[in-house]
């Protein structure tokens, strides 16, 4: 059987029907933020011990800061829940 040859209509018309739909962006604000309270214990202690880990490494891991770290770590965690930017 012989394909029956594409118009352009047809072509322009194939390749608006793939296009998507644009991302929806997410307003960032007060519907997004989590009191840290809330989530589960052990979640919120993996995230501060990697926060505080990626901390010790920017320092060199040098021995002496491991409780600064840990507490600056629970602060950032704390704040970016909160929806706020950690300094």
């Amino acid at each position: 059987m012989a394909k029956k040859p594409v118009t352009p209509d047809e072509i322009s018309a194939k390749k608006t029907a793939k296009k998507k739909a644009p991302a929806r962006r997410v307003k960032r604000g007060a519907s997004t933020t989590i009191d840290p309270r809330s989530i589960d214990h052990d979640t919120r202690r993996s995230l501060v011990a990697t926060e505080a880990y990626y901390r010790a490494e920017r320092r060199g891991f040098t021995a002496g800061h491991e409780l600064e770290d840990w507490v600056a770590a629970e602060r950032a965690i704390d704040l970016a829940l909160a929806g706020h930017s950690a300094s």
